[in-house]
């Protein structure tokens, strides 16, 4: 069983996953900052659209985070660098990069089709996120990449993103599109004009020509981006990726974190450690019970109540650690102070990997 410890000091990719609301994306920049500590040039990375990271790394929005790494000026023996995912720049990259020539790169990013789906079409943002985190594996300047993904619905996302984009490059409809002119005018009037015909009735002819040009200029960047797809899906197995999952005591957030570990299962992937912030401590021992009564009684009330919420709050824990396989539990308790600066993130950090 790893410590998170020796997951920093050994990994190459952590992926910081769970739901909404639970500490993920401090968690994800106090291992960041832990890690730097310790002598790593670390790049932390997040998806989460909220984008809360700087708030946690006390950067302040006069230094707000970019697409490209920032170095955050912080004493440590390593490096520590963020990067706030922008979906639109990182498509527009990875267009330029699998284009056949220039020509063929500038008619796609002109293309009003691809600029309205570059930042909304569904699953965009999971795949740009895939894609920005092989590109930060692959920078020479880092040699460990912590990724703080969104809430758990779209971490699931971001994990099916590379067979997602492989599926749709193989389906039948997308093969119809990107067909050369003259082959791909006969078969959309065989077998498309009537579903085509449709589709401009609801939007309009002009969007149905835009998407046909997008389709048939992508002709010939296939293999570039499935390639890419299967080497992220390997990235995301390989024993040098961990996965944390981090959580808090509730029911709702527990249920959540269960579901995600078993589909985390069924990829053949294990949690390699779990984070649940927020844990009410159990003070005291049954006998404090006996107190009761005279001027101690009001205390001891208190905190009988307080072990009954930390109780609670292991027995709904119990079914979720039950199913990791073998994944490091780290509990960390309420703190007195939101984390909002690099000393703060500093004193997490010692409750996350503690010596």
């Amino acid at each position: 069983m790893n410590s998170l410890a020796t997951l920093l000091h050994e990994r190459s990719v952590i992926v910081c996953v769970g739901a909404g609301g639970v500490g993920k994306t401090t968690t994800a920049a106090a291992l960041a900052l832990e890690a730097a500590n310790r002598g790593r040039r670390v790049c932390v990375v997040t998806i989460d659209p909220a984008r809360r990271l700087s708030d946690a790394m006390g950067l302040g929005a006069e230094a707000s985070l970019g697409n490209e790494p920032q170095r955050v000026d912080v004493k440590v023996n390593g490096e520590l660098w963020a990067v706030m995912l922008d979906t639109s720049t990182t498509f527009d990259a990875l267009i330029r990069k699998y284009a056949l020539n220039a020509d063929q790169a500038n008619s796609i990013l002109t293309n009003d089709f691809y600029r309205n789906i570059a930042d909304s079409m569904s699953g965009a943002h999971e795949y740009m996120a895939m894609e920005k985190l092989y590109e930060l594996n692959n920078d020479n300047r880092f040699d460990l990449v912590i990724v703080d993904t969104p809430p758990t619905s779209n971490a699931i996302d971001f994990l099916e993103a590379p067979d997602r984009i492989t599926r749709f490059l193989d389906h039948r409809l997308y093969k119809v599109l990107v067909t050369p002119s003259g082959a791909f005018a006969r078969v959309v009037n065989f077998a498309a004009q009537g579903f085509l015909r449709t589709v401009a009735r609801i939007v309009s002819a002009s969007v149905v020509d835009d998407a046909i040009e997008f389709f048939a200029t992508f002709d010939g960047m296939e293999e570039g981006f499935r390639g890419r797809a299967v080497a992220v899906h390997n990235l995301l197995i390989a024993d040098s990726t961990a996965f944390v999952l981090v959580t808090v005591p509730r029911n709702d957030t527990i249920e959540d974190a269960t579901v995600f570990v078993e589909k985390l299962a069924q990829a053949d992937i294990n949690v390699d450690a779990l984070v649940v912030n927020r844990v009410h401590p159990r003070f005291g021992t049954e006998e404090v019970r006996g107190l009761g009564e005279g001027p101690l009684a009001p205390f001891v009330t208190v905190l009988h109540e307080s072990q009954q919420v930390a109780a609670g709050e292991q027995n709904v824990l119990e079914a979720l650690t039950r199913a990791l396989t073998n994944g490091v539990v780290v509990n960390v308790p309420f703190l007195d102070t939101d984390v909002h600066n690099l000393d703060e993130l500093g004193r997490l950090a010692l409750w996350l990997t503690p010596t």
